[in-house]
């Protein structure tokens, strides 16, 4: 309702609403300050396996995974943030792409969550945010919650699900510039959706999404509307599921 209204603000609006709401219904409960122990997994390197080959295909699975969810990510928000020139390129790409990077070594470093891109973003989006103060702002934020941890830590998913019900909402609009009569670029595109959905990860729906849409160029013979890139992404997702596979 307050989206419907333009309300700046509504998503976290509704997350303290909705969080007020359940206190009498026994749903919204205070977390109390419960202490967490740190992680086990400060600096926990293990130099004598790095050379194997069960290391080495890890790597490359988490590599893809990363990847792909970053360029997922990346692709969704700057599309939401109208910054995806004519050329389909993103302003910028190579220091986003670089930034998740590092932000994903020093976090597994430090033993933390993965410190990576999330869909997510695009609610600042909708709300403005279109340069690196957004991001600069919201990491100053997450760094004063720390002290407010028990009272963050009381909103029940039952506040925060719906705003990312709505993010999923946003995410759509970009759908409309599908070709969808062209059945080699619908039926991909619709694969990519639905397998993300189902399969609960970015990556996976952008690999079914690239091996049908090379699959079906190829078959019907338009091999001249697929990239160089295209080729290099199709094989390395074949090589993924025939290892997968192994």
């Amino acid at each position: 309702v307050l989206l419907a209204y333009k309300v700046n603000g509504a998503l976290l609006i509704g997350i303290i609403v909705t969080t007020i709401i359940g206190i009498p219904f026994g749903i919204t409960k205070y977390a109390g300050g419960s202490y967490v122990p740190p992680a086990p997994y400060f600096f926990p390197f293990e130099f004598s396996n790095i050379m194997s080959i069960d290391f080495i295909v890890i790597m490359f699975t988490f590599l893809f995974v990363d990847m792909f969810d970053t360029v997922g990510t990346l692709i969704g928000c700057a599309t939401k943030a109208d910054m995806v020139q004519k050329d389909g390129s993103i302003p910028n790409c190579k220091e986003a792409l670089f930034a998740d990077a590092v932000g994903t070594t020093v976090g597994a470093v430090l033993g933390t969550s993965t410190v990576t891109t999330f869909v997510e973003s695009s609610s600042g989006v909708v709300e403005g945010g279109r340069t690196g103060l957004t991001a600069l702002v919201v990491a100053i934020l997450f760094a004063l919650s720390l002290f407010l941890e028990p009272l963050f830590g009381s909103i029940p998913s039952a506040a925060t699900a719906p705003a990312l019900i709505i993010v999923g909402v946003m995410m759509m609009s970009p759908v409309k510039e599908i070709e969808w009569n062209e059945m080699t670029e619908a039926i991909p595109a619709f694969l990519t959706i639905i397998f993300m959905i189902v399969a609960y990860s970015i990556a996976d729906g952008i690999m079914f999404g690239i091996v049908s849409y090379v699959l079906l160029k190829l078959l019907t013979k338009k091999t001249g509307e697929i990239s160089k890139m295209t080729w290099v992404v199709f094989a390395l997702f074949v090589l993924k599921i025939v290892f997968g596979a192994l």
